[in-house]
């Protein structure tokens, strides 16, 4: 990331002489000169290192004087013998140099949609090898000319070994594809681009880690356009906008919240938005929108023409599978949604959706929040430290939402977020991304780490390789997962209590859990307290229809359907035949699996309230429940809050179910409604893990995707350190399924044990 120019320009100041050059392990100097000099320039490796380097150690050893001075200072070719434990550099901004080129008239790359240098540019996603050098990038079939190569090999040069450089005459050219086979490149294909967005049109724009569905934001009807074609009904759309002035006019936006926004990495960021602003039908019934400023060259030139200064940027992939990131693969699927392909002859080789980061801060929380929705361009495959030796494992995480891991040392490599594997197609990206990770950093897992559930697609894999592949495979139950990769993240060790919230996973009684409390480290963990279950009717059906358990819940709670339906006016949209079979599927327990689950406790009341009745993506009903709330973190009032029952270890949500109907029936907001069940999960929360203080623990770690609902998780901080309580979440990696795959790595290595690092 332009370091060994800076370490040349440095040791120049200091009239040092040596070397510097690139090996598997980092940067390797060597420098002489007056001690105080090499005192200097040792210090400011990295307290002055470039603003995309990232330092994690400087080890300095004294040589024996030689016997003649080196004569200069060079940068050396890049040593590929050893160990790689250099970290691979993500994907980056536009620096502010290249933009002030982007936009000169005078400038040879002026307009030229793929400028970058040593400060910014593509990275990770055209990577193919490490050491980091042109040759192992998707850049080694463009040769530079001469104007290039001069920059690339002076090291006083921004581009200096800037690996993508590249002008309008040797580097990648833009292309243009319609649906009725017209074609165009270079500023043709810009221009009609950018016409096409402005007359409402959707367009495929190829970005650094594949492709988005572009469309202009302040068009409803063109939203509601790609909304039909995509089949994306009600999920919410993230924006792109030109620059933070344009966002400030329809999004707040916190000094923090800004610096996200602008940092290398430009993550979708989630502000709140401000009225009037952009069409509702972006984000409906949704508080928040997702927001990132540019992150591609591109992106400048199409949010620079007039009219498109903000624009609709969504995944461009079919409803299911993984973004589109081949050229081949956008032609053959992208027109069922898009008039025109705006792509570019470039490969990308490894696909990376854009990273969702939110900023919460509360007065009472002491240190600002900020957390990862989805953690990729910009970030992954960042290693997460843990600190201490790990055995050399693959951990293969989730079903939904999955990443994979790989340990090496005291370091754990998360990958980018892959997604749902429900298709060949993911799971081919699944096996790519390890692929990929294994071979950048010469790592050989010995052994896999695994969801324990055994139908899911990655641990039947995993077991048919063992015995070829990996000596042994460990299976972790999903909520133990998720408790070590919180503590894992905050180098926790010791007796923790886990406070793991989320939809379904599988436990270890062959049931699905959702709601609990487990106690232990990362060799074992111990359920101590769980939510009582509720059917799932229809299984999965629950999900995309939560008044199904709407419906189970009311009947739970008032034991009779006439009783349930009296309490709660939206069951009467069931017909008498719908009460009548999902009355005997609860009482016969026909394919209504019970679930613990506090996901699907907060989609039964969204529904019971008639907020989100049937979901047309994941977690609508939550999201649209706190959704309410408006980021407000205000608390009810004591006496306004429900109370959940106990039995033994059984957390019993059927007072509170039987608080909501009344509170209903007296005509209450639905938002004071929804402000008081939150508050009521808090104060459930605390309380538990007052009940636990037998186990000899005060640390509290809070992970699953239901903390995803901001409310919830600052609330429950607040709270538990009011309690006296040490609570913990994640800020390094997902709180949702995309941190299982850390949490596999630590437990596995604390159950093979020493004999295998």
């Amino acid at each position: 990331m332009g370091y060994r120019p800076f370490v040349y320009k440095l040791a120049l100041q200091g009239d040092l002489t040596g070397w510097v050059l690139n090996d598997p392990e980092g940067v390797l100097i060597e420098v002489t000169g007056d001690p105080e000099e090499v005192s200097r320039f040792t210090e400011g490796l990295s307290t002055s290192a470039p603003p995309q380097a990232r330092v994690t150690a400087v080890r300095v050893t004294d040589l024996p004087v030689a016997e003649v001075k080196p004569d200069g200072f060079t940068i050396r070719e890049s040593r590929h013998d050893g160990a790689r434990t250099t970290v691979v550099p993500s994907d980056s901004y536009v620096c502010a140099d290249c933009r002030a080129e982007l936009r000169d008239p005078a400038d040879r790359r002026y307009r030229y949609p793929f400028i970058n240098c040593t400060n910014c540019g593509p990275r990770y996603s055209i990577i193919r090898e490490l050491p980091y050098d042109r040759a192992v990038t998707t850049m080694a079939g463009f040769t530079m000319c001469r104007p290039c190569a001069l920059e690339y090999e002076d090291p006083l040069d921004r581009r200096y070994h800037a690996q993508p450089n590249a002008c309008p005459d040797c580097g990648p050219r833009l292309l243009l594809a319609g649906a009725g086979g017209e074609t165009a490149s270079g500023e043709e294909a810009l221009a009609a681009a950018t016409a096409a967005l402005a007359e409402g049109g959707i367009v495929a724009v190829k970005s650094v880690g594949g492709f988005h569905l572009a469309v202009n934001a302040h068009d409803g009807e063109a939203v509601a356009r790609l909304r039909t074609r995509k089949r994306r009904d009600s999920k919410p759309f993230a924006v792109m906008a030109r620059d933070l002035g344009t966002v400030e006019a329809f999004a707040e936006v916190r000094p923090a919240e800004a610096d996200l926004l602008l940092s290398p990495a430009r993550p979708i960021v989630l502000l709140r938005k401000r009225s009037p602003g952009l069409p509702e039908q972006i984000a409906p019934r949704n508080p928040n929108l997702g927001v990132m400023l540019p992150s591609a060259p591109v992106h400048h030139l199409l949010l620079d023409h007039a009219g498109s200064d903000t624009l609709v940027m969504t995944s461009g992939n079919i409803s299911g599978y993984p973004i589109v990131y081949r050229n081949e693969d956008a032609l053959a699927q992208l027109f069922g949604v898009a008039d025109l392909i705006l792509y570019n002859d470039r490969d990308i080789e490894v696909r990376v959706d854009d990273s969702i980061v939110r900023y919460s801060e509360h007065p009472d929380l002491g240190e600002p929040l900020v957390g990862f929705i989805r953690r990729s361009r910009g970030y992954a495959p960042y290693p997460v430290e843990i600190g201490a030796e790990l055995a050399p494992l693959v951990a293969y995480g989730a079903e939904l939402k999955t990443t994979v891991a790989l340990s090496s040392g005291s370091r754990v490599y998360v990958s980018q977020h892959i997604g749902d594997i429900k298709n060949d197609e993911t799971f081919g990206a699944h096996r790519e991304a390890v692929r990929h990770l294994a071979d950048l950093h010469e790592l050989r897992p010995r052994h896999a780490a695994v969801d324990l559930h055994p139908q899911f697609r990655a641990t039947r894999f995993a077991f048919q390789e063992q015995g070829e592949a990996f000596e042994q495979v460990v299976t972790v139950q999903h909520h133990h997962a998720h408790m070590a990769s919180c503590m894992a993240e905050n180098r926790l060790v010791g007796q923790t209590i886990g406070v793991i919230f989320d939809g379904t996973g599988y436990g270890d009684d062959g049931t699905i859990w959702g709601g609990e409390f487990l106690v232990g480290g990362y060799r074992e963990a111990r359920r101590v307290a769980h939510l009582r279950t509720v059917p799932l009717l229809g299984g999965d059906k629950a999900v995309t229809e939560p008044i199904r358990t709407g419906f189970a819940l009311a009947l739970d709670a008032f034991g009779e359907t006439s009783a349930a339906v009296n309490a709660f006016p939206v069951l009467e949209t069931l017909d008498e035949q719908q009460r009548h079979v999902f009355t005997a599927m609860t009482r016969r327990g026909i394919n209504a699996p019970p679930a613990s689950s506090m996901g699907r406790l907060f989609d039964g009341v969204a529904a019971l309230l008639a907020i989100t009745t049937h979901a047309e993506y994941e977690a609508q009903g939550p999201i649209e429940l706190e959704g309410l709330l408006e980021r407000d973190f205000t608390m009810a009032e004591p006496g306004q809050r429900y109370r959940f029952g106990l039995e033994e270890q059984e957390i019993d949500p059927r007072p509170v179910i039987r608080a909501l109907a009344s509170d209903l029936a007296a005509g209450l907001d639905p938002a004071a409604i929804s402000r008081r069940f939150h508050s009521t999960v808090v104060d459930m929360v605390v309380e538990r893990c007052r009940a636990l203080h037998d186990f000899g623990s005060r640390r509290v770690v809070l992970s699953g995707g239901v903390f995803l609902n901001e409310f919830l998780l600052v609330n429950c901080m607040v709270e538990l350190r009011k309690a006296g309580f040490e609570p913990f979440c994640h800020q390094q990696v997902p709180t949702n399924d995309g941190g299982i795959s850390l949490g596999q790595i630590v437990v596995a290595d604390a159950r093979l044990g020493d004999d295998v690092r």
